[in-house]
C-alpha cells in the first residue's frame, strides 16, 4: 500500500509541476515574439511528455497488480523465502540460485504469462530491474492476448 501512497503523492507533485511549467508555456507564447512564442511551445511539450510517461507508468503498474491478484488467486504467486541481508534486502547469490528455476520454467512454457511473472519476480530479486520490468511487460502481453 505504501507503494500506491507514494506514486499518488509523486503523481499529485507532477501535476502542480506540470501547471507551472505549462503556465510559463502560455506566458511565452503569449508575448507574440517568434522564438518566444517557440519556447513556449517547446516548454509545453515538456508536461505532456511527462503527463504520458506518468499515465504509462501506472498503467504498468495497476496491470501487473492485475496479473498478481489472478496468480494469488491461482496459488501461483513465487514464494518470498530468500534469505535476506541486515539491510532487508534479498541475498544477491541466493537470488542468482532461485533464478534458473524459473528461467526453465519460462524455457519450457513460453506462452503461459504466469511463468513469464514469475521470472519477471526472479530477475528483480537479483537486482536486474529493466530484465524484470522487460519480462513483465511480457507477461502482461501474453495475458491480454489469452484474455
Amino acid at each position: 500500500m505504501k507503494a500506491k501512497q507514494t506514486a499518488f503523492l509523486l503523481a499529485v507533485v507532477f501535476v502542480v509541476y506540470a501547471g507551472l511549467i505549462g503556465w510559463r508555456g502560455v506566458l511565452l507564447i503569449g508575448t507574440g515574439e517568434p522564438v518566444a512564442i517557440v519556447l513556449g511551445v517547446a516548454v509545453l511539450v515538456i508536461p505532456l511528455l511527462g503527463a504520458y510517461l506518468v499515465w504509462r507508468e501506472i498503467q504498468f503498474g495497476r496491470r501487473t497488480e492485475v496479473l498478481a491478484r489472478e496468480l494469488e488467486a491461482a496459488g501461483g504467486l513465487p514464494v518470498d523465502d530468500l534469505p535476506r541481508r541486515p539491510s532487508g534486502r534479498i541475498d544477491r547469490a541466493a537470488a542468482d540460485a532461485a533464478f534458473g528455476q524459473y528461467r526453465a520454467e519460462a524455457e519450457a512454457a513460453p506462452d503461459d504469462w504466469r511463468v513469464w511473472f514469475r521470472l519477471s519476480t526472479a530477475y528483480d530479486a537479483a537486482g536486474d530491474r529493466r530484465r524484470a520490468r522487460e519480462t513483465m511487460r511480457k507477461a502482461i502481453g501474453q495475458h491480454d492476448a489469452g484474455s
